[in-house]
């Protein structure tokens, strides 16, 4: 092969190249211009943020639990208020 046929490999190469490196940062544009649209898309649904929403489901639980053994409690106190004269 001439040196004139390597040279236009090489400058269809250089060309594959260029084009690939323009999709990759077209592709992360969108990626970012995408995220930034989910993002105030969710800021502006007031949504709950998990961390948020797993304190209060913990804090839920215990105050259950805390009322559980209060009404066991209530109950023997008023089974004893009972069958005192």
């Amino acid at each position: 092969m001439t040196s004139h046929g390597s040279r236009i490999f090489d400058d269809l190469s250089r060309l594959m190249n260029d084009a690939a490196d323009v999709a990759d940062g077209v592709r992360r544009e969108a990626e970012t211009a995408v995220r930034g649209q989910m993002e105030r898309i969710v800021n502006e649904l007031d949504l709950v943020k998990r961390d948020d929403y797993d304190a209060l489901r913990d804090l839920v639980t215990i105050q259950g639990e805390e009322i559980e053994a209060l009404r066991r409690e209530l109950d023997a106190f008023k089974r004893r208020k009972k069958t005192t004269p």
